[in-house]
This record gives C-alpha cells, structure tokens and sequence, in this order.
C-alpha cells in the first residue's frame, strides 16, 4: 500500500512538473502577460494639436521621432508600440489622453503649448504614468518632463543666409500667434538680419506681421502677397500651417517669373523644400525654399522615449535642445551659395563659443 501511494505520488509531481512546463511553454510562444507587460512598459502615445500630424511642422516632426523609436526598439504601431491621437480642437486634448490612457500607454506626448494644460491635469490624475510637454513647459510635477528649443539660434543663422541672398534688401517675417515661442524665430532672424546686414554694409528692411492663426493658409498668403508687393524677396515664416499660404503666394509669383528673379520661402521646424517646388516662366523646374529652420522635434521625443525605455524618464526636469546637440538647425539646400553656408555655420560656431549672443524676445515688442 505504501509502495503504490509513492508510485500515485511520483507519477502527479511528474504530471504537475510535465503541466507547468508545458505552460510557460505556451505562453511565451502566444506572448503571454509577461510579453505584453514588458511591451507596454514602452510603449508611447502622441497627442496632436489642432494642426495635425502632418502639418510639416511640429506634430510631423514629433511623428517621425516616433516612428524611429520604434524601429530602433523593434516595436510596431498601435497599442502596444507607438500611436498617435489625432485633436481636431483643443476639447479633444483631454479626451485623447484619456483614450491614450485606457489603452495602456506609459508615456504620452503632448505637442505644442496649447497642450499646456491638459497635460498638467491629466499628469495629476495619473501619477504613475509619464507626461511630456513639447514647446512649454510644466513645473513641480514629478511625472513631466518639459522639452524646448533653442530655436532662436537656429534662425540666427537663417537671417545670416537672409541677409547675404536678398537683391532687393526687403526680407520678411510672419508669425503664427504672438508667444513666448515664436518671438524666439522672431527675434533670432531679425538679429542675424541685423548683424550680417552691418557686415556686408547693406541697409536691410525687415517686415514682420502676425496672422494671428497657426491654421489660416488664407491668412498666411495674404500677408506674404503684401509682403513680396513691398518688394520682399525672402519671407521666412513661424506660423505652422498659416505657413502653407505662404508656400502658395511665392509659388503663384515664381511661376510666370524666370527662375533666376524668383522670390523666397524659409521654411521652419521640419524641412520645407518639397513645399517650394515648381516649374518657372520658360518650363524649368526650381525650387524656392532657400532653407529652412529646423526644431528637432523628432529628436527631443526620441531622446525622451529612448530615457523612458531604460527606465530614466527624466520626470520633473526641463531639457532644452539646441545647436549643440541637433535639438535646433538649418537645412543646407543646393541654392546656398558655398561662401554663404561658410558664413552661416561660422555663426554657428560663434554662438556654441558665446561670441554671439542671441536674444529670445525681439526688442519692438
């Protein structure tokens, strides 16, 4: 009786053992929770503002980052990699997160200042998730992070091309909405204007007007139509998609023009150019987008995706983004002439070396 009791005894710890075995083996292959846990522990949401995500600007931008970050970590789109959520006004803000939330994301983006808010209170509703806030910032909250750019340097150096290509010593600049953030553009490109036009001993009129709307391409090519009839030849813009009409009013005088009398566009935060293509007076193709300004969105919110992933979510800091470290640059478009880039990236040199101080706010405001 004995014998047979430890016979029935061995054979169950053998079934039980074979049984769990066979279950660890069936859920790593079906990814069981331990798969999912350890996936979603990585996984970013990105909360659009009104402008969209493809909007050549911010949001598109911040779209790329995202999609590199889930290359480089082998992880797809949808919930349990990356996503985005579209706002089509500011009453989705909340909205999204929330839906951003109950689909399990751990780190979820906000773009654009318009967000200020809603990240704030949605960071205090959900302590153990992580915020960031793009382009503002979002102080004694542990579980945001802030990410801003030093885009004052970079258009700095876009003013510097401004200054050495107008033939007509009329450039403009037009804003989207009076801010802290596009007075930076502002006051960056009026500066690097105002230095190299004393340099090259040139008397160089700046335009600047604000739309007033970061989503009126009406707006954007009225003002630029304005602009280029007071004899402005280059318009650079911070305006997002108000941006687009610009694009439209250059790309309408450019076509019934020779390509060597065309007009110019400097485009900003992502690179512009294919918004500056077209055909010239005779049949020849040109573009017109002489450069443009470019904030690293992208590389800010894989920087910060990237510290999430090794479990160092840079929580309650604010991390600027610069020259320095690709956070703020200018694209090198073919029709800069090679003596004009020198000069821009020795700008770039003096101000990485404190040479050249840049101001942050334009001095007729």
């Amino acid at each position: 009786m004995k014998k047979s009791f430890k016979s029935v005894l061995k054979a169950g710890l053998i079934l039980t053992t074979v049984g769990l075995l066979l279950s660890a083996c069936a859920g790593k292959k079906q990814g069981g929770a331990s798969s999912d846990s350890k996936t979603t522990k990585h996984n970013i949401a990105l909360i659009t503002d009104v402008a969209g995500v493809d909007d050549h600007s911010f949001n598109q931008s911040a779209w790329t980052g995202f999609k590199q970050y889930g290359k480089e970590h082998n992880l797809g789109r949808g919930n349990n990699g990356y996503q985005y959520f579209q706002s089509n006004g500011a009453s989705d803000f909340v909205p999204n997160i929330e839906q951003a939330v109950n689909a399990n994301f751990e780190t979820i983006f906000g773009v654009g200042y318009s967000l200020k808010d809603a990240i704030a209170q949605s960071a205090k509703k959900y302590p153990k998730k992580n915020f960031v806030i793009i382009d503002d910032w979002i102080k004694n909250q542990k579980n945001v992070v802030s990410a801003n750019f030093k885009s004052q340097d970079a258009s700095y150096l876009a003013g510097v091309i401004a200054a050495y290509t107008t033939k007509t010593n009329v450039v403009g600049f037009i804003g989207g909405i009076h801010g802290h953030i596009v007075d930076l553009f502002d006051a960056g490109f009026t500066k690097g204007v105002q230095d190299t036009a004393k340099k090259l001993h040139k008397n160089i009129k700046i335009l600047n007007q604000y739309a007033g709307s970061f989503v009126s391409s009406d707006k954007g090519r009225a003002i630029a139509q304005t602009m280029y009839a007071k004899k402005a030849d280059i318009i650079f813009h911070a305006a997002g998609k108000t941006g687009d009409g610009i694009f439209q009013a250059a790309k309408s005088i450019n076509q019934t023009k020779p390509a060597n009398k065309k007009v110019w566009v400097i485009g900003v935060d992502s690179d512009q150019s294919s918004l500056g293509e077209y055909v010239a007076k005779g049949g020849q193709k040109s573009n017109f987008t002489l450069t443009s300004v470019i904030t690293g969105v992208n590389v800010a919110v894989k920087d910060i995706a990237d510290r999430a992933y090794r479990k160092q979510f840079p929580g309650g800091k604010s991390l600027n983004y610069g020259l320095s470290n690709d956070g703020v640059a200018i694209v090198h478009n073919t029709d800069i002439p090679n003596k004009v880039w020198i000069a821009s990236q020795k700008a770039r040199t003096n101000i990485l070396k404190g040479r050249i101080k840049v101001p942050i706010h334009p001095k007729n405001k």
